[in-house]
């Protein structure tokens, strides 16, 4: 029995010595978590922090903002899939009673190009963003040099492939 207490007492005070001292010399926790939760917002709260991360720390860059329209047109152009099915399911009539439809509005020829546009620069811009991601997908063009100058060739390439689309 005695051995076995001194085993056991032996035990612990070599866990004691590998604790930090931190951890050896604290006190038991007195707080709840809760009252550690509101301490920690009532602190950041007077020293006027921000949430983190937050819009307003990051400085606004071209791939980050090709990264968040590459998402954006990707969730629109779902969306707008979606709609367009449930349309065609629920509404009324056909496709060439509906083009009818927006024929007989007397559009000018402006107003037409330029919702041609919009429906096709979304698309463009997701097709050849995912390009550039592609090659970032074998290891092409991921020095920050490169990165910007895919992120420019991708906005032109967009605007123009776009512009013959809706021209056609």
């Amino acid at each position: 029995m005695a051995a076995l207490l001194l085993r056991h007492s032996a035990r612990q005070c070599l866990l004691s010595q590998l604790r930090p001292a931190c951890i050896r010399n604290a006190l038991p926790m007195a707080t709840s978590s809760k009252q550690e939760m509101d301490r920690f917002w009532e602190k950041n709260t007077r020293l006027n922090r921000p949430l983190s991360p937050h819009i307003t720390i990051y400085g606004w860059s071209l791939p980050m903002m090709m990264s968040i329209s590459h998402r954006g047109t990707g969730i629109a152009m779902s969306a707008g899939v979606s709609l367009f099915s449930l349309a065609a399911l629920f509404l009324p009539g056909d496709y060439a009673s509906y083009l009818e439809l927006i024929k007989s509005l007397s559009l000018g020829p402006r107003i037409i190009y330029s919702a041609k546009f919009a429906l096709a620069y979304p698309f463009f811009f997701h097709t050849w963003n995912g390009v550039r991601h592609l090659a970032w997908d074998f290891g092409k063009g991921l020095r920050i040099p490169e990165v910007y100058q895919s992120g420019y060739i991708v906005l032109i390439s967009s605007l123009i492939s776009a512009g013959i689309v809706a021209s056609l």
